[in-house]
């Protein structure tokens, strides 16, 4: 099976929506949503309106670097099962409950705290956040893929990005305004208590059938019959080899297997992607202060409209994926990222209109959204389903790893440079994933091939 897909109706095309597994990831990608600006955007505009400087700032902002480092853990999800939970729930959402549990905590922790003189004790809260949502989103991603064929990938991704964003509504917006009319603890407080959307869904749902290919099940038995062979080497020893052979090297063995040499080169636009709009993201909550818009303002229209305007485009790119294909849609919205992340840089030489900095949200978000059911799509054909958490969680870190740690020194760029200058240069970030992309797909397009596991092809 190709990223080129059949031309289907409109109409068909919107169906996809109706299905019970789809309009659960709503609830799923809400309670994935609401961690991350709690440590990323509105945490920034906490720490600003604190009086933090905006160097710090930027060097706080890699506590999400956690988000890039999550396949050192994704086997763990992917195979070691938890005492009590895992025989209650099953593999998927046990974890999913305990992630959910430890950003609950990590939320509760930052309430409690003051940045200007507890920041140490801020930042440990948001790594415990940032690692528990890192966990849940591997979890979550796993659960995703393996609910559904891959056809439907564009509009789980669709309604998982809805969710997200309504999340990141509430995380951004709603904290924001609830800062405004009380305090940034009250507001993170109430943003720990609605975790437990997430935790209820996760009751709801059902654990998906575990499959593995046939390939992939005769690859692991011969490494177990090898270990049992005349090495001799203790049971409990061989046990914990095997299990961190089948946990850890063949998923990344298998990824390289199916693709060959094809697999650098997939891996790098992975890699490059979205560094453009996440290295942009880590200043726009401290432009929109110094531009002197007011908090409220800051909550309604970026955290608020913006979004509902992502949610649009989310929904929007799941069904232009389904109508056009994955590989279109990518290359489309790489470009429409980089060109709306530019207007940011025309947006910090205006003054502070409410109606300017809508348009240029506005245009931003809805070329997230449809990049993003793209991008999480075509991530999602990647994967094989024996290893789904654990080679999601590759690509998704990788996606990430780059961005966050070049966001980093974002405050620094804008201190040095300005605003107009760091937005230039965030916006050109995005143009060698537009040229690795068009290149691929120009030279040889089986570059771009899901070579997953067909449904044929499981048997276990």
């Amino acid at each position: 099976m190709t990223t080129k897909t059949e031309q289907i109706s409109w109409s068909e095309a919107l169906k996809v929506y109706k299905q019970p597994k789809v309009i659960a990831m709503l609830f799923l990608g809400f309670s994935a949503g609401l961690p991350l600006f709690l440590v990323f955007g509105t945490l920034s505009i906490w720490l600003r309106r604190e009086g933090i400087d905006r160097s710090t700032i930027g060097f706080v902002s890699w506590v999400t670097l956690l988000y890039g480092l999550k396949f050192l853990w994704a086997p763990l999800v992917d195979r070691l099962p938890l005492p009590i939970l895992t025989t209650w729930l099953g593999q998927r959402r046990s974890w999913m409950l305990l992630a959910q549990i430890g950003v609950l905590v990590g939320l509760l922790m930052m309430a409690s705290t003051t940045p200007s003189t507890h920041l140490t004790t801020l930042v440990v809260a948001a790594l415990i956040v940032a690692f528990s949502s890192a966990t849940q989103d591997i979890s979550i991603d796993a659960w995703r893929i393996e609910a559904v064929s891959i056809n439907l990938q564009g509009a789980m991704a669709g309604t998982y990005q809805l969710g997200y964003r309504l999340g990141l509504i509430l995380a951004g917006g709603g904290a924001t305004i609830i800062a405004g009319s009380s305090s940034w603890n009250t507001a993170y407080f109430i943003m720990g208590c609605s975790m437990l959307v997430g935790m209820i869904t996760t009751f709801i749902i059902t654990e998906p059938e575990r499959k593995i290919g046939e390939q992939t099940w005769e690859q692991e038995q011969r490494v177990v019959k090898f270990l049992e062979g005349p090495s001799r080497l203790p049971d409990g020893l061989r046990n914990i080899i095997a299990w961190f052979i089948g946990a850890v090297v063949c998923p990344f063995v298998d990824f390289f297997a199916r693709n060959g040499t094809a697999a650098i080169l997939i891996l790098l636009f992975i890699g490059l992607f979205r560094i453009s709009d996440i290295t942009m993201g880590v200043m726009s909550g401290p432009l929109y202060v110094d531009m002197g818009f007011t908090d409220t303002q800051i909550g309604l229209v970026s955290k608020t409209f913006g979004i509902a305007i992502t949610i649009f485009g989310a929904l929007l790119g799941g069904v232009l994926v389904m109508r056009y294909g994955i590989i279109r849609m990518l290359i489309i919205s790489a470009i429409l990222v980089v060109l709306t992340n530019l207007l940011f840089a025309w947006l910090a030489t205006q003054g502070p209109e409410i109606a300017l900095l809508a348009l240029v949200i506005t245009a931003d978000n809805l070329s997230g959204g449809i990049a993003g059911s793209a991008f999480i799509a075509y991530l999602s054909s990647l994967t094989n389903r024996a290893y789904t958490a654990t080679q999601y969680a590759l690509f998704s870190s990788l996606m990430l790893l780059p961005a966050k740690f070049i966001g980093g020194f974002s405050g620094t760029i804008v201190d040095d440079h300005g605003y107009i200058y760091f937005f230039i240069y965030a916006g050109l970030l995005g143009i060698p994933a537009i040229l690795l992309a068009t290149y691929l797909w120009r030279k040889n397009d089986v570059l771009f091939e899901t070579k997953t596991v067909t449904e044929s092809q499981i048997t276990r």
